[in-house]
Parts: structure tokens; C-alpha cells; sequence
């Protein structure tokens, strides 16, 4: 059960990436779901067992290393934890695949498309079960990896290309910062596996390296590692262009792979984090602020997978701060409640598109809800949950999460309630724009295109309906075992709270008004969404008129690709080429081909000399005598 929750998708990976071509398309797509429906079986088996069974287990598979002082298993680790992960991400990624059988019904190559991401959720599936760092850099590599070859998937468009290069290589850039950090965590402890670290952690609380606290140093890079995963502010801009790939491959990204990875990251090392109190500030300061920022962006995005992509970084933004306080479980909570709506919504954007004849620009749409009548109605689903409204499972993820921030009593808490709460009201805002543009309204797409709009087939629809019920339920059915009164029970030490922290304590004390004015603040969102977008339709295009700056400001993304360009690319693109024109053209090339040019030129000469005449032989012989007796001569 444990083993087959992690290998058969990547069981599923190699049947429709080697054989696809021998059983066809449409048997390796099916073989492909039945084996991620296998794995989804053992995973939330697994996570009854472990979860609410209590019976965490490490299962160990083979020695990966035993070099010196380095020695490590490859094995996995089941603990909450993990069994949360290994069930969230088998689920959704099974009702991802059954829903790319109808969406991905007219490509070329839709057997290269099920190997890839059958092996993005092997990769992710990794990560998460690690039982040492190495492990779960192999996975979070794996799913780098996974992410550059979906993104490009469709390899003949030079958007996709450098959307998949952009992906790949701000995620380099993060990884480092995990390498240094993994390094570090050696040094320190002298062990990769977690085990030994966590059991050290506080032995280890007040050693320096290079004159500074070490598990602050620690706690901060791999905080960086996870910026680049999980998109936050600085590492961001690589989220949005992801959206070239497949819609399947958007909801995977965004709701239970890849970008959950650098939140779950710190979740784990909750034992190492809990000692590094600087760390932990800037966690909460960076989440809080790409909450703010990405829900600012959001609202006027046109594109609509764009829309969700800034929303997922907002809502990562949310999953960070709270971690950054202390409240590691209400982290997870919201990773997990935010997997079901948000997978949901993606499919549902899928859903339009789709029927709208590969149209993603809202503005392009409108009108259509009485003929996608399911596609509209989880669509509403999944934005009442983002939003936080009662009932749905955002709304007591996140109102935990705003809770929690007023009870860490700290400047960094309170910035980042404060960010949280003006988030709340920019996410309820974009996500009723999206829903009145996109269904509501005359239409404003082409005749012909309104002609051909029409609802998804079943297999498409299945997926929706089931993630519907999971925004729906998740938050109710799983809040007393996350981070209610049975929490401790739940967890079973997976996570590490400080006792002097009592944050899970505090948590139940926050005062009345917080979740008040989340609701309010929510509830305001939509008000002036439908007052704009539906009564008022035309006071948008005045607005943005008249605040260019700002709109412009907003619509490009607040010139971060600008100002990346100009600080990074072009000076790397100016040392590039004057490295190849001087130190290759020049140097490396102009020194081996400047001697072979000079022995050519001499070879010339000699050629010229050497005529094979014996009159020119003689003449030659007789100036060159002529020369030596006048030389001896004039020498007396």
C-alpha cells in the first residue's frame, strides 16, 4: 500500500511513455488513469491508517549512500505529514487525469502528455515521502523537471519554449539556496536524515557558523529554496507564464504539485524553523507581501487561467505567513483545502475554454451561462471557497490562518493580518470579475464562436463535480482534525510546535472581530465586483482611463520582467557576447587559427619559390654568390 501510492503513477508514466506507441493513445491514457486511480486507493488508505489510525511508519527501500560520515536509506517516510500530501496528491491528480482524457481528446500526442504527468506526480509523491533532504531534493528536482517538460509541451510554439526555459531556470536560481542550505544542515548536524536533525534541533540552537546563528542561516535558505517552488515575491514571475502549458497541467502545478512543494518544505523542518525566530520573520513578512502583491495583480488580468495563476501565488502568499507564525497546521490546512477548490477552478476555466473554442480572454466571452450551466455552477463552487465565504472549505483554512496572525502578538504578525485582510477583499473582487465577465453580459465574442459553445462531455464533468464536493466539505469534515481540538491526536508530532509558543491555543482565542471583518471584507469584494462589472459595466474602461499610471502599473505585472531584464538579462547577454567576440572569437579561436594562417601564408611563399625550372634554380644561385663575394668584399 505505502509502496504502490508512490510508484504507480510512475508505473502509469512508463506504459504510455514506452508503449504508448504499440497500444495506441487511448489505451495508454486509460492504463495511464487506472494505475494514478491504484495509486490514489493506497494513498488515502494510507492516510487512514497513519492519520487516523496513528500508525506512522518509515518504509525503508534500499541504502542510497554510505560514504564516510554521509549515510543515508532511500526510504519513505509516512507520517500526518506525509499522508495528508500522499493523499491530496494522488486524489487530485487522478481526477486530473481522468479530466485530460476528454480535454486532451484532439492532440497529437497525448500519450507523451500522460507519461509526463504521470511522472510529475511520481516526482511530487517523492518529494513528499522523503526520509532525508537528499531524497527530497531528488524529488524536488523531479518535479522541476516534470514542470519544464509540461509547460513546453507544446514544443512548436516559441511561448511555450521560453515560458518552460523561464520555469526552469528561476527555479535554478532558488535551488541553490536549497543546496546551501542542505550543505549547511550537514555541517551543523553531521546527518541529512530528519531523524537525526530533529532530534538535535535543540542541542544545535545556539551554534554559529561564520559568526551566525546557524539555524537561522539554515532556516533562511531553505526559505529561498522554497520561494522558487512555491512563487513568492522576487521568485515569482515564472508562475504566470506556466500557463502555456495544457489547462491540466495549470491545475496540477497550482493545486497539488510543485508549488505546495515549498510550503510543505517548511512544514517539515518545523523542528529546525521553530529555533530560527529571524527565519520564521521573514517568512511571514515575504508571504504576507506576495499575498498582497499577486491579489493586486489579479484584478486586472484579462487572460483567465492568469486570473488563477495570481491567485495561487496569493493564496501560497497565505499558506507562508501562516507557517512564518508558528501555525504550521493551519498551513497544511489551507494547502489542503485550497488543493480541491483550486484544481476545481482550473478544470473550470479548462471547462470554458474549451467550449469556447480555445478563447481565453474574458473580455472575449460573456453571455454563456445558460449554455455551460455545470461548468457555471462549480465555477461558482470554487470562487465561494477562495473567497472564504461560510460553509466552503476556504473560508475556515483561511480565517484560521487571519486568526492566527493576530495571535502571534508580533509587528510581523500584525503586517501580515493586515495584508491578509486587504487580500481577502482584492481575491473576492477578482473572482466575481471573472465570473461576470466570463459568464454574464452580452456576449462579445465572435458569432460563429458563440454558434459552437456548448458544456464538456462526462468525463470532463465527473472531475468538476467530485472537486466540488471536496471545496465544499474539506474545510467543516477536516477543521477538528487539522487544527481543532483534535489536532494534537491528527498530527501525532509530525508537526513541532514550541510550548512556549501555545500557538495552537492562542489560535482558539483570537478575538471575535477577525473573523467578522474577513467576512466583511469578503462579502465587500463581491458587492463592488457586481456593482462595477454588472450594474455599472462601462465605469471599469473610465477607471482605467483615468489611473493609467496605476493600471498599467498592475496590468504589467509591476515591471518585475522589465526590471529582471534590465538587472540580469541584458548585462548577461552583453557579457555574453563579448566573451564570444573577444574571448572566443579572438582569443580561443584567433590564436590556433592565427598560427595555422601564418604556416599557410609561409607554405604559399615556399610554393612560389619552389617553380621546379633549373634556369630559376641557377639565376637564384648565381644572386645569391653574387651577394656573398660583393658581402666578403666590402667585409676586407
Amino acid at each position: 500500500m505505502f509502496v504502490g501510492a508512490v510508484f504507480f503513477p510512475l508505473l502509469g508514466a512508463c506504459i504510455s511513455g514506452f508503449l504508448g506507441r504499440w497500444i495506441g493513445d487511448r489505451a495508454a491514457m486509460w492504463a495511464t488513469v487506472v494505475c494514478m486511480a491504484l495509486a490514489a486507493g493506497c494513498g488515502l488508505l494510507a492516510f487512514w491508517q497513519v492519520a487516523f489510525g496513528g500508525q506512522p511508519q518509515t518504509v525503508p527501500l534500499v541504502t542510497w549512500m554510505d560514504v564516510g560520515e554521509l549515510e543515508f536509506a532511500w526510504a519513505l517516510r509516512y507520517d500526518t505529514l506525509s499522508a495528508v500530501m500522499v493523499g491530496m496528491v494522488t486524489l487530485i491528480s487522478t481526477l486530473i487525469h481522468l479530466y485530460s482524457i476528454g480535454y486532451m481528446s484532439h492532440d497529437a500526442t497525448p500519450s507523451r502528455f500522460f507519461a509526463y504527468l504521470s511522472l510529475f506526480t511520481f516526482m511530487m509523491l517523492m518529494l513528499v515521502t522523503a526520509d532525508n533532504l537528499v531524497q527530497l531534493f531528488f524529488g524536488w528536482e523531479g518535479v522541476g523537471l516534470a514542470s519544464y517538460l509540461l509547460i513546453g509541451y507544446w514544443y512548436e510554439k516559441e511561448s511555450a519554449n521560453a515560458a518552460a526555459m523561464k520555469a526552469f531556470i528561476v527555479n535554478r536560481v532558488g535551488d541553490l539556496f536549497f543546496m546551501l542550505g542542505m550543505a549547511l544542515t550537514f555541517h551543523v548536524f553531521g546527518s541529512v536524515e530528519f531523524d537525526t536533525i530533529f532530534s538535535a534541533a535543540a542541542a544545535k540552537a545556539d551554534e554559529s557558523f561564520l559568526g551566525l546563528p546557524a539555524l537561522e542561516l539554515i532556516g533562511v535558505l531553505l526559505f529561498l529554496g522554497a520561494c522558487g517552488k512555491s512563487a513568492q515575491l522576487g521568485l515569482h514571475t515564472w508562475l504566470p507564464d506556466a500557463m502555456e502549458g495544457p489547462t491540466p497541467v495549470s491545475a496540477l502545478i497550482h493545486a497539488a504539485t510543485m508549488v505546495t512543494a515549498g510550503v510543505f518544505l517548511i512544514c517539515r523542518m518545523s523542528p529546525v524553523m521553530e529555533y530560527a525566530p529571524l527565519a520564521l520573520a521573514i517568512v511571514t513578512v515575504v508571504g504576507a507581501s506576495t499575498a498582497l502583491f499577486a491579489a493586486t495583480i489579479g484584478c486586472v488580468q484579462n487572460d483567465i487561467k492568469r486570473i488563477i495563476a495570481y491567485s495561487t501565488c496569493s493564496q501560497l502568499g497565505y499558506m507562508f505567513f501562516a507557517a512564518g507564525v508558528g501555525l504550521y497546521q493551519a498551513a497544511m490546512f489551507h494547502l489542503f483545502t485550497h488543493a480541491f477548490f483550486k484544481a476545481l477552478l482550473f478544470l473550470g476555466a479548462g471547462s470554458v475554454i474549451h467550449a469556447m473554442s480555445d478563447e481565453q480572454d474574458i473580455r472575449r466571452m460573456g453571455g454563456i451561462w445558460k449554455k455551460v450551466p455545470v461548468t457555471y455552477a462549480v465555477m461558482w463552487i470554487g470562487s465561494l471557497a477562495l473567497a472564504g465565504i461560510p460553509i466552503f472549505a476556504g473560508y475556515y483554512s483561511k480565517d484560521a490562518i487571519l486568526e492566527g496572525a493576530i495571535a502571534a502578538h508580533s509587528a510581523a504578525g500584525s503586517y501580515a493580518f493586515a495584508c491578509g485582510i486587504l487580500a481577502a477583499f482584492l481575491t473576492a473582487f477578482y473572482s466575481w470579475r471573472l465570473l461576470i465577465l466570463t459568464f454574464h453580459g452580452a456576449p462579445r465574442a465572435d458569432h460563429h464562436v458563440m454558434e459552437h459553445v456548448h458544456e464538456s462531455p462526462a468525463v470532463m464533468l465527473v472531475p468538476l463535480l467530485l472537486l466540488s464536493v471536496g471545496a465544499v466539505t474539506t474545510g467543516f469534515v477536516f477543521a477538528p482534525y487539522f487544527i481543532g481540538d483534535l489536532q494534537a491526536e491528527f498530527w501525532n508530532g509530525a508537526i513541532f510546535n514550541l510550548p512556549a509558543k501555545h500557538m495552537m491555543e492562542a489560535l482558539h482565542h483570537a478575538p471575535d472581530w477577525v473573523p467578522t471583518l474577513a467576512k466583511a471584507t469578503a462579502l465587500g469584494g463581491i458587492a463592488l465586483a457586481i456593482l462595477l462589472y454588472g450594474v455599472m459595466p462601462r465605469v471599469p474602461g473610465i477607471l482605467a482611463e483615468r489611473a493609467g499610471g496605476l493600471y498599467r502599473f498592475l496590468l504589467n505585472k509591476w515591471y518585475f520582467d522589465e526590471l529582471y531584464d534590465r538587472l540580469f538579462v541584458q548585462p548577461a547577454r552583453r557579457l555574453a557576447v563579448r566573451l564570444w567576440r573577444v574571448g572566443d572569437a579572438r582569443i580561443i579561436d584567433g590564436l590556433p587559427n592565427g598560427a595555422a594562417s601564418l604556416a599557410a601564408g609561409a607554405g604559399q611563399g615556399a610554393v612560389r619559390l619552389q617553380t621546379g625550372r633549373v634556369a630559376s634554380y641557377a639565376f637564384a644561385m648565381i644572386i645569391g654568390l653574387t651577394l656573398f663575394v660583393t658581402l666578403f668584399l666590402l667585409g676586407r
